[in-house]
């Protein structure tokens, strides 16, 4: 039996863990990919407080994981299957083992979005990567297309450009979603070509990706381009499987109120996988802290 667990390791769920653990109470997060979410396959984190000139999102949740264990918070990597109520609890099912506990936040944030074209999932890991930080050393010297125009696209695009020999941005519109400041660095990098009004209609090779159909959006012309890898960035889905017919939700997001509580007594999240309007390390760890101190309190209750 624990008094908490929780369900994600992103900065959300390690921030709760340190409040959760650091007040005494046995808690356990479960984490079915690897430590630290989304924030740490990130390169360098430029806006969160207290490091003026940025830090590598590894390093930063890394750093959340040893406060974390430091006030003996145990962490498991398993993936949860299964949300259930139990006399004594929340019961989670789990790969291995399944748990009892008086609490549960979940803090399972969201997977990247796939442009869902013919051989993506084909050439996954030989050629079509989702992480630029992860995969962008495979493909030094080489060209390599990113998709997308956000700020993540641009931040990939960039980060690629000392990388690759050169960088294809492949974008459906004319403008960009990107910060003022992240653009002017793509436009100044002349190892980056923009590719506007283009969608990916199909992802070609043998062995490994060797180019991309492209369709201009106002000629509907197609054209070729040979690259030897894509970087799709194209934005997140929620990772909503394990409760969306275990809380309430809007829109695949969970959806809770100032303090962080769903419409389950004793049932939490936090982080990328709430219903919320911006998704930042920053406002992760602070809906962390709020689902914690909130725990915490049900269970004085």
């Amino acid at each position: 039996m624990y008094d908490v667990v929780i369900i994600g390791s992103g900065p959300a769920g390690l921030t709760a863990a340190i409040y959760t653990g650091r007040a005494r109470l046995k808690t356990l997060v479960l984490e079915a990919a690897g430590i630290g979410g989304n924030a740490a396959l990130t390169d360098k984190i430029d806006n969160f407080p207290g490091f003026p000139f940025g830090i590598d999102g590894n390093d930063l949740m890394e750093s959340f994981r040893k406060q974390a264990e430091r006030f003996d918070v145990e962490i498991k990597m398993e993936e949860a299957n299964c949300l259930s109520v139990d006399p004594a609890g929340i019961k989670i099912t789990a790969d291995q083992n399944t748990y009892i506990s008086k609490t549960l936040i979940i803090a399972t944030g969201a997977k990247r979005r796939q442009l869902e074209v013919k051989g993506e999932e084909d050439f996954f890991g030989r050629g079509v990567s989702y992480c630029a930080t992860c995969d962008g050393a495979f493909f030094h010297g080489l060209p390599v297309a990113v998709v997308g125009g956000g700020d993540a696209a641009v931040k990939e695009a960039l980060h690629l450009a000392d990388i690759a020999s050169h960088v294809y941005l492949i974008h459906r519109r004319e403008g960009f979603r990107a910060n003022k400041t992240a653009m002017a660095k793509l436009r100044a990098n002349k190892n980056i070509t923009l590719i506007l009004n283009r969608v990916v209609e199909k992802i070609e090779g043998q062995e490994f990706v060797t180019q991309l159909l492209l369709k201009n959006v106002t000629t509907q012309e197609q054209e070729v381009l040979n690259v030897d890898g894509i970087f799709i960035s194209i934005g997140l889905v929620p990772d909503d499987k394990l409760f969306r017919d275990f809380v309430e939700t809007k829109g695949g997001y969970i959806v809770v109120d100032g303090n962080m509580r769903t419409s389950r007594p004793g049932v939490f999240a936090a982080g990328d996988i709430i219903d919320k309007s911006y998704r930042q390390v920053a406002t992760a760890v602070g809906d962390g802290a709020l689902a914690g101190i909130a725990a915490i309190d049900y269970l004085k209750e």
